[in-house]
């Protein structure tokens, strides 16, 4: 009887053994949709018109110069270059490049150890298959402005001496913050933020692989809530389609939700509870802000635009408004407190419109 409970034999008669032992088909887990439907060639890059052209004779044989590019986020940086090195060195790509970001720790030390060692490989011109290859590789760096000033004076030396066999791409938001000795070595390209047609069109593509329903107008509402930012754009429509369900039409509601943004009924009664000219009502109403959980900081953001429509107000009162808006936005990114933040912004006011 114990050898038999040992051994048992299931329902289809294989041992408990057996069953164990049976190979498992493991799923791939979903790729998230920024990644998925990332550009794959230089060709599918919109709106850069200026940095595509380079990067389209370098896939064609020309010589890639070391580069910079800058601008907001989720313009098409990282994906313009990586695209580009697809092209260049295919199946090869994975050896002829190394790329760090901001998760990467980027030193004075790894700049003179992994991306020194690195840029002193020798690279052959020609593939394992024969075809040719461009005989050099390309080191990204992306969000170079987090750098500090001794890692990126190291860096200018390692791009002088190994300039041969080495290419540098440069990714950053802020070109200020790149010391002039690398600016003057490299190719600047500026990506500005993507237009509405451009976000739309995608979002659209995206809505017909995936098979999401979507109301017309919440296309608008995502080109509004991501500023430009496609990388945002496409984040806000896969997580309000994981939260709604395959079976829900995605409308402007759900969007605002998701994304975080406030109802501007509570920028109008803000404004309304600063008019009255009453502490008191004001303490209260930021109170009830914050048991919404809504974010200062958003609310921040959007009560600069908000000031600057305002028909009522005088072209004093706005310069008085945005002057301290931009104060209370500065203590927040310090760690200051939100709720001493609204608070005297709502003091600001109160005397601005007296």
């Amino acid at each position: 009887m114990q050898a038999f409970l040992k051994a048992g034999k299931s329902a289809n008669g294989t041992t408990e053994k057996q069953a164990s032992n049976a190979p498992t088909e493991r799923r791939k887990p979903p790729a998230p949709w920024v990644e998925k439907y990332r550009p794959r060639s230089v060709e599918d890059v919109v709106e850069q018109s200026e940095v595509v052209a380079v990067l389209r004779k370098c896939v064609e044989g020309a010589d890639l110069p070391n580069m910079l590019l800058y601008g907001p986020p989720g313009t098409g940086k990282t994906s313009t270059i990586l695209a580009a090195a697809r092209q260049i060195f295919g199946d090869m790509y994975r050896d002829r490049i190394l790329e760090l970001n901001a998760s990467d720790e980027r030193g004075i030390n790894v700049v003179r150890t992994k991306i020194k060692n690195f840029a002193q490989l020798t690279a052959s011109n020609v593939r394992p298959d024969g075809r040719p290859c461009p005989p050099f590789k390309i080191i990204v760096l992306d969000e170079a402005d987090s750098m500090t000033h001794a890692a990126q004076a190291a860096l200018r030396r390692t791009m002088e001496k190994e300039s041969r066999s080495t290419r540098f791409c440069l990714i950053c938001n802020y070109v200020s913050r790149i010391i002039v000795p690398i600016t003057s070595r490299c190719s600047k390209f500026r990506f500005k933020a993507l237009g509405e047609t451009q976000i739309i069109a995608r979002l659209k593509h995206i809505c017909m692989q995936e098979n999401v329903n979507i109301d017309p107008d919440a296309y608008k509402s995502i080109v509004k809530i991501s500023g430009g930012d496609m990388r945002r754009a496409i984040t806000t429509l896969q997580s309000c389609y994981r939260l709604k369900g395959s079976d829900h039409t995605i409308n402007t509601d759900d969007l605002l939700e998701m994304s975080g943004i406030i109802p501007e009924h509570y920028l109008e009664d803000y404004l309304e509870v600063c008019r009255s000219g009453k502490y008191e009502r004001l303490e209260h109403f930021v109170r009830e802000i914050g048991y919404s959980a809504y974010s200062v900081g958003q609310m921040m953001e959007q009560f600069v635009e908000f000031i600057v429509r305002c028909g009522s107000l005088t072209d004093k009162q706005k310069a008085i408004i945005c002057d301290k808006l931009g104060e209370c936005c500065y203590r927040l990114q310090d760690g200051g407190s939100e709720y001493l933040q609204i608070m005297d912004l709502g003091c600001t006011i109160i005397l601005a419109l007296k």
